[in-house]
């Protein structure tokens, strides 16, 4: 008598569910965890903490896990969201007429993620894979980093109501009005082959129909695809960026921005792009360098371009946006912060 088996019964609900929140758990738990490992780890290194190596070293080791920690939340929390959303919904929400509120609404959105250029390429990346239009997802990624309330409070601080809110209003004018020129380009084609494949690919099933598991397997298989294409990127990027934080030289970048001449400002903003820091980081440096007698128009140009046109972050992007469309970006953004730039340079003579 032959004996009849069962195909094993594929887990339930509850258990993907389950081990959603235990994974977050895990996540919540790394992510409280990285600044005590990052100097736990440069204490064990025979070298100095606050020598040029020590910090540079003390920034990989923190901004590595931080910014692929970053990833794969929203690159899976984006996955689960596409299960509900097709790519074509929501481009036909944001697409026309309406695209110009989606950059003010993206460029919004930035000011309250208080993320450096490199911490804002994962929303911007699981933004593209959404099908979020082009031009709405650049307005978030240039003013995440540059215009957040952690710059915003410090040169609040530091400099007054007056210059902390010219600095809002042209930072989210040049967020916005960049994104949408960009926008109306219609430059998707100048994504990456695989980020249009994303985009090409079939919306599944009808919406409503999925269970949760199967959206949760969607976000996994997100991870697997986007993560896995980038991580090593991401590593080259951050390991430029703390190379450029622990040995920058801050007086020679004092004596430039302190000469009263017409190319201090194009000068400044050439010299941040190969930077590297978050708000929180090059606020200080701004302040240091304005005592030192430099412009405040040139320090807040060089202070966006660092911010939001970083080397690193240009590595990172490499991977989801062709070189065409990456020299696009830094040229409108460019123009924004050197418009800023003279503009401060008039306003604050």
């Amino acid at each position: 008598m032959s004996v009849r088996t069962e195909a094993p019964r594929a887990p339930g609900t509850l258990v993907w569910v389950g081990g959603v929140a235990a994974g977050l758990s895990v996540w919540t738990l790394l992510y409280s965890q990285l600044v005590p490992f990052s100097e736990w780890a440069v204490s064990l290194l025979p070298l100095e903490r606050h020598s040029h190596l020590g910090e540079a070293i003390a920034f990989f080791l923190y901004d590595v896990p931080k910014v692929l920690l970053l990833l794969t939340l929203v690159v899976f929390a984006m996955g689960v969201v596409r299960t509900f959303f097709s790519p074509e919904r929501t481009r036909s929400l944001l697409a026309g007429r309406r695209e110009g509120v989606g950059n003010a609404m993206a460029a919004l959105l930035g000011i309250v993620t208080p993320f450096c250029s490199c911490s804002a390429v994962p929303l911007f990346i699981g933004f593209v894979s959404a099908g979020v239009p082009l031009g709405v997802t650049f307005s978030f990624l240039i003013a995440a980093p540059m215009v957040n309330e952690v710059a915003l409070g410090l040169l609040f601080a530091l400099l007054g109501w007056q210059v902390a809110l010219t600095y809002l209003a042209f930072g989210l004018g040049v967020a916005i009005v960049a994104g949408w020129i960009i926008g109306t380009f219609r430059l998707e084609s100048w994504l990456e082959p695989w980020v249009l494949q994303i985009h090409a690919g079939a919306a599944g099933p009808a919406e409503g129909v999925l269970t949760w598991a199967e959206r949760i397997r969607a976000g996994l298989e997100a991870v697997r695809e986007i993560v896995g294409r980038v991580w090593y990127w991401i590593i080259a990027g951050i390991a430029a960026g703390a190379l450029i934080h622990g040995f920058a030289p801050e007086d020679l970048l004092a004596s430039i921005m302190g000469k009263d001449a017409w190319w201090s400002v194009p000068a400044a903003v050439i010299i941040g792009i190969p930077l590297y820091s978050n708000a929180a980081g090059i606020i200080p440096v701004v302040e240091a360098l304005l005592g030192k007698g430099a412009a405040l128009g040139t320090v807040l140009a060089f202070m966006m371009s660092v911010t939001a046109l970083s080397l690193p972050e240009m590595i990172i992007l490499r991977k989801v946006l062709s070189v065409k469309l990456i020299a696009v970006f830094v040229a409108i953004v460019g123009a924004g912060i050197l418009a800023v730039g003279f503009l401060f340079n008039l306003l604050f003579a």
